[in-house]
């Protein structure tokens, strides 16, 4: 029989109704897995087996009695900016050190009513501020791909790389992400994982550790297609709670899995063809634009004329909103408090002491580009440049149905390659802000390997709500592709 972890969520829930395994084994498998590997891989923070085989005995009683949920039995992993409540919840910071919510975030809360089981809380950069999870107070997650040849140790890609390297390693079946300006499609193609972040609104962000409230949203990161669709139409609803939160019937995600890209346009952006863009990423991109031609969709090249000024706009905007967002934490209700002589001095030797060096820097770029002589010239503008970048995307959908693009510039690098220059970092996200800027669905499916044996991504976006146009173009190229194969489990040599 498969591995009971290396099966899909989709068998998983098959193996359970048929009752070939129980949820109880199912997680106990997985927690044996995040034993053998997490002091290798550091993709938990705080797994959390109690809980888990508490909430398995439940789902078990549920299949029993003919009440399973959607989800019921299926073990995931948290990202450490979901509220779990009376499960410490840090956004993997030092300064929410011990904080445990007494609350549960909307979209957890879904998760639970489908049935889902809690193995722990995941890895992420410091209020996901970060490209490949090396600003965690916790330290950096690995990934579980390695380059031909070498033991070098990868980044899993951010902000969830807890979420991608666990999803890509085994030690859970899917786990919930949130993306800002990437970060649940960048760790996707470089984990070899499928994650999709769906249309601003579409997921609650109630109980989700905030960084710039305007383009942060959830989404789910799993190694199938058709597990994310399942991912999704679970983490998805209209959550009064949340003002951005749309109010519209979530689809069943699952059931447009199989409609093919016959009659489908697919675009083009002829400006992602990128200076210095590695000839590797290129011939992946043709390869996408093949295998969809060759199911029957129509293929049109379109234009984005205002790309160039996407990742400049963001990290404006991004660092502005959060600069905002970070200003309640103070020392003075819950988290880390430093003594200090009087209260500034105290408000001051905490935030020293407790945010990283990322998020201070996001912090003071943010009030900068927000302060009184440069408001109209910095934050002003790349507001209207969001509102032309949309104004692109909403023009080129009136003439195709859904975009291909890369979805990283390369595949992982090395821990500690790229953190010394920040600009360098940035440019990961080249291909992904557009998406949060414009608020729309994107998502990355895996679609082959680099020339250095480490997994390669492309990226879909789709129309406002149209995330089923996503998961039937994405099923394609995940058929034409071929399963990869896993990752080496160079960590059991190791444990």
């Amino acid at each position: 029989m498969t591995e009971l972890t290396d099966l899909s969520i989709a068998e998983a829930r098959e193996g359970l109704k048929r009752k070939d395994f129980s949820a109880t084994e199912l997680a106990r498998a997985h927690l044996a897995a995040i034993e053998v590997a997490n002091s290798a891989l550091n993709a938990y923070v705080l797994p959390t087996p109690e809980r888990a085989l508490a909430m398995a005995k439940a789902s078990d009683a549920r299949i029993m009695t003919g009440e399973a949920g959607p989800l019921e039995g299926i073990p995931l992993g948290i990202k450490d900016l979901f509220a779990t409540k009376g499960v410490r919840t840090t956004a993997c910071s030092h300064i929410l050190h011990g904080f445990t919510p007494p609350y549960e975030s909307t979209v957890t809360a879904n998760l639970w009513a489908a049935g889902a089981v809690m193995l722990g809380k995941l890895n992420n950069d410091e209020f996901a501020m970060g490209s490949s999870n090396e600003t965690s107070f916790y330290g950096p997650v690995v990934n579980p791909w390695r380059r031909k040849g070498s033991s070098a140790q990868l980044v899993p890609g951010g902000s969830s790389g807890g979420s991608s390297a666990a999803v890509a390693a085994r030690l859970c079946m899917g786990a919930t992400a949130t993306d800002t300006g990437g970060s649940i499609r960048q760790p996707a193609a470089v984990t070899g994982t499928v994650g999709i972040k769906p249309t601003y609104g579409r997921c609650s962000r109630w109980g989700i550790v905030a960084f710039a409230s305007s383009l942060d949203q959830a989404g789910p990161i799993a190694r199938t297609v058709r597990d994310t669709a399942l991912l999704l139409g679970a983490m998805a609803s209209h959550d009064p709670k949340d003002t951005t939160s749309v109010d519209a019937p979530v689809p069943d995600y699952a059931a447009a899995v199989d409609k093919g890209v016959k009659g489908l346009t697919v675009g083009i952006p002829a400006e992602y063809r990128v200076a210095g863009m590695a000839p590797e990423i290129e011939a992946l991109w043709q390869q996408g634009v093949a295998w969809l031609k060759g199911a029957g969709a129509k293929i049109k090249e379109v234009s984005l004329p205002h790309t160039k000024y996407a990742l400049p706009a963001y990290y404006i905007v991004a660092p502005a909103e959060a600069s905002s967002n970070l200003a309640r934490y103070d020392g003075v209700r819950y988290g880390l408090r430093e003594k200090g002589h009087d209260v500034t001095s105290m408000y001051e030797n905490t935030r020293r002491e407790g945010f990283g060096q990322e998020v201070k820097r996001r912090i003071l770029i943010g009030t900068y580009v927000l302060s009184a002589g440069y408001y109209d010239a910095y934050y002003l503008k790349a507001q209207k440049l969001r509102t032309l970048i949309k104004a692109d995307f909403d023009q080129a959908f009136e003439e195709v149905d859904v975009m291909l693009t890369p979805t990283t510039p390369g595949p992982a690098f090395a821990i500690g390659e790229k953190s010394g220059d920040p600009v360098e970092m940035y440019l990961n996200d080249i291909f992904t802000v557009t998406v949060n800027m414009a608020g729309l669905p994107g998502l990355s499916v895996p679609a082959g390997l680099s020339s250095e044996g480490t997994p390669l991504g492309l990226q879909l976006i789709g129309r406002p709500f149209d995330e089923e146009t996503l998961f039937r173009t994405a099923r394609v190229i995940e058929e034409a592709a071929g399963p990869l194969a896993k990752p080496q489990d160079w960590w059991s040599k190791a444990a």
